[in-house]
């Protein structure tokens, strides 16, 4: 597995931007598929952004389209989330996750839903 360690993170207020990076280490074909993901204080786990090395493509929730930017720096393996317009609702425990493409039916893809190497996290309280 990949080492990852996010930084970044700290208390904001609503409207404010805020860039989290998380820093991945070992062999790079783990590090192919990256992602940012959060939890808030008594709910489930939600994926954020994520991007896959292999083709560059970035994938979104909802909730922070046109908010939040995904990328990644490959030659210094750094993974970053900008986060823009905060907003309360995105409080939570930042966590970056790592793993390598898999084939699906021929198709080298990034399972977001199950990657195994995960950062500690870091909370970012966004106050009204």
């Amino acid at each position: 597995q990949v080492q990852l360690a996010e930084s970044g993170g700290g208390s904001v207020q609503a409207g404010e931007s805020l860039r989290l990076s998380c820093v991945a280490s070992e062999d790079a074909h783990l590090r192919d598929c990256m992602g940012w993901f959060r939890q808030a204080p008594g709910k489930q786990r939600e994926g954020v952004a994520g991007i896959n090395s292999d083709d560059g493509s970035t994938s979104y929730a909802d909730s922070v389209k046109g908010r939040f930017t995904v990328s990644k720096d490959n030659a210094k393996n750094i993974l970053y989330l900008q986060m823009n317009d905060l907003k309360p609702a995105d409080t939570a425990t930042y966590y970056c996750a790592a793993d390598s493409i898999q084939e699906v039916a021929g198709r080298r893809v990034c399972l977001y839903s199950s990657l195994r190497s995960w950062g500690q996290g870091t909370p970012i309280p966004v106050s009204p």
